[in-house]
Parts: structure tokens; sequence; C-alpha cells
């Protein structure tokens, strides 16, 4: 069956980094659009970052430009997401997403908080 599984959050004081992973499998990985959402408390999900199919290009929220970096390894069928310069502000659960024009599956989410 479909799998997302995230890893990589955790506790990280302000300025500090986290890698984020997610594990695919159950699908063809290579064939779907990968993005990293994220969701703090009391807010609506937002869209952090999205790498196309073969890593060609990618996007950001503007909150998120020049310190985050998305890159994905088809062969390992896993997607990353680089967290640099930290901010309290960037604390919420962070889910993957896998997406094609009729598919749409999420992952179950990992906690990165950022406190001193």
């Amino acid at each position: 069956q479909v799998q997302l599984v995230e890893s990589g959050g955790g506790l990280v004081q302000p300025g500090g980094s986290l890698r984020l992973s997610c594990a695919a499998s159950g699908f063809t990985f290579s064939s779907y659009v990968m993005s990293w959402y994220r969701q703090a408390p009391g807010k609506e999900r937002e869209l952090v970052a999205v790498i196309t199919r073969f890593g060609g290009s990618t996007e950001y929220a503007d909150s998120v430009k020049g310190r985050f970096t998305i890159s994905r390894d088809n062969a390992k069928t896993t997607v990353y997401l680089q967290m640099n310069s930290l901010k309290p502000e960037d604390t919420a659960v962070y889910f993957c997403n896998a997406k094609t024009k009729d598919l749409n599956y999420w992952g179950q989410g990992t906690q990165v908080t950022v406190s001193s």
C-alpha cells in the first residue's frame, strides 16, 4: 500500500538546522510531484516547498526562501527538506505530499519545534 513516512523532526534552537526525510513506497515515485507542507497550531496547512518529478524545478514559500532546500532521490524514493536558519515561526508539523493529476497522498507528519 502507499506509504509516506516522514522523519528528522525534533527540537532545535533558533538559527539551527534540521533535515527532514520522507520515504515513499507503494507507488511509482518518479511519477509524482513531491511537496512539503506544514501546519502550525491554530493555523491552516500551508505549502512550504515543491519539487518536480525529476528535480528540475523547485518552488518555495516566500517565508522560507533562501533558508530551506527541497531535494529528491528517485533511486531511494525519498524526498528531503533541508532547513537552515530556523526561526520560532517555523514551528509546525511538517507533512510530505505526493501528487499527480488524479492522486494525492499524505504522510503522517513530523513535529519541528524551534525554541531556545
